[in-house]
């Protein structure tokens, strides 16, 4: 059976027109679904020829160039009817001029044995008609349709486009909905709003998607669904599928949020050296504000105050306002109290002679220890300066060139450590 998704994810009474090669076979039936009319035709359609074949009944009429359908009845079951209307002929040369059609039952699909007529049989439908029964609860049914002959010694059964259209108590449907509420539609920016939606009349219902102003924004498995990401006059729906035959999709009707207009900026991030100071720049559509932590801050309750930060640290300003709170965060970095040279020569050209460490002389009780490739260590200082720099030298003796490795410690408040590499070139 091919199923009829492709072709039927439509509100109802909406009209479908399905190409003929998909319903020509039994096997693929095409589905009908309640109130939707849809445009089909018999032209170049053909029958199964063979003992025991799809085609091989002879009750109402004898099979000539069949289209297959099929549909199944609701819960309670009831009155069934499938109009045949607009039907327009072949025109032509020993070309029939009416259809023939019946519905059946068949325990076994598309297997003459066990086909058992219901309802009426049209064998010359040459214009609009109905075929009509009162069904069994929850069970399918096939419709088969095809040409008549013409008179006598000719051989052509009519070929006709037409609309069909299933309705009935056997088959209605309650008309699906799908309803929807939120933890509160006035809120504040970045506030968390947790939304739910109830289905009625959804049997088979599928995931929920959720749309922000049309645009699918998350897809959740259950009726619940969260999110901070609103804007002034944000509309929210959620949309769902219901019966795995037949497929209806569903929308909710919008939500409306109402977000209070609070701003907050702390300012665009800031890097200042070690022992400097520098002014925040922050702003708010608030009258209500702080930063935070107040350590070092100048004035905790101004926009711009002062920080002289001895490590890195973010800086966060928070604004409330008719029972909303923002916050917004700055980082001032501090550079790293060093400058710590990768590479030297040695070589007394008064250039570049020593390892010289830019900012060490403020650590008076720094620790620094080089070692060789090898893990020797081949020099150390207690304390650094121009006067006690390194010159490439080991107990008096100039040293190879290559690569050498340091550790420094500054022996401060924060105890940094820094390690790494020297290249040393003659």
């Amino acid at each position: 059976m091919r199923p009829l998704v492709i072709f039927l994810l439509t509100a109802l009474f909406s009209h479908i027109s399905v190409a003929q090669s998909d319903y020509n076979v039994c096997s693929q039936a095409l589905e009908l679904c309640p109130n939707v009319p849809v445009s089909v035709t018999n032209i170049g359609a053909n029958k199964t020829v063979c003992p025991g074949c799809e085609d091989d009944f002879n009750f109402c009429f004898t099979a000539n160039n069949t289209i297959w359908f099929k549909f199944t009845t609701n819960a309670l079951g009831g009155a069934v009817q499938l109009d045949f209307t607009n039907l327009v002929f072949q025109a032509g040369i020993n070309l029939g001029t009416a259809l023939q059609a019946t519905m059946f039952s068949a325990s076994l699909p598309c297997d003459p044995a066990s086909y058992a007529a219901v309802g009426n049989c049209v064998t010359s439908g040459s214009t609009p008609f109905a075929l009509s029964a009162t069904l069994n609860p929850s069970t399918s049914y096939f419709v088969v349709v095809s040409g008549d002959l013409p008179a006598p010694g000719n051989s052509s059964p009519a070929e006709c486009a037409f609309d069909l259209t299933l309705s009935g108590t056997g088959v209605d449907r309650a008309a699906s909905s799908i309803s929807i509420s939120a933890s509160n539609t006035a809120i504040c920016p970045n506030e968390l709003v947790t939304v739910s939606a109830g289905l009625s009349a959804c049997p088979d219902s599928g995931t929920y998607q959720w749309f922000i102003n049309d645009t699918l924004v998350a897809v959740t498995t259950d009726s619940i669904f969260q999110t901070s990401d609103f804007t002034e006059g944000d509309v929210l729906t959620v949309q769902n599928n219901c019966y795995a035959q037949c497929p209806v999709t569903v929308t909710s009707s919008g939500i409306v949020m109402s977000v209070y207009s609070l701003s907050v900026n702390a300012g665009a991030d800031i890097t200042i050296q070690p022992g400097e100071s520098v002014q925040l720049n922050g702003s708010s559509s608030s009258t209500t504000f702080v930063w935070s932590p107040a350590f070092g801050v100048s004035d905790t309750n101004s926009l711009t105050p002062f920080v002289g930060p001895e490590v890195t640290t973010v800086y966060a300003l928070t604004a409330t306002e008719n029972g909303c709170t923002l916050q917004d965060q700055v980082v001032v970095s501090v550079a790293s109290p060093l400058f710590i040279p990768n590479t030297f020569s040695p070589d007394n050209d008064g250039t570049n002679d020593t390892w010289e460490i830019q900012g060490i002389n403020i650590y008076t009780d720094c620790f620094v220890k080089i070692f060789d490739r090898w893990g020797q260590e081949v020099f150390q200082s207690v304390g650094y300066s121009s006067s006690k720099a390194w010159d490439g030298t080991h107990n008096g003796n100039a040293l190879n060139e290559g690569v050498y490795f340091y550790i420094i410690e500054l022996r401060d408040a924060k105890e940094q450590v820094f390690n790494g590499s020297i290249t040393l070139v003659r």
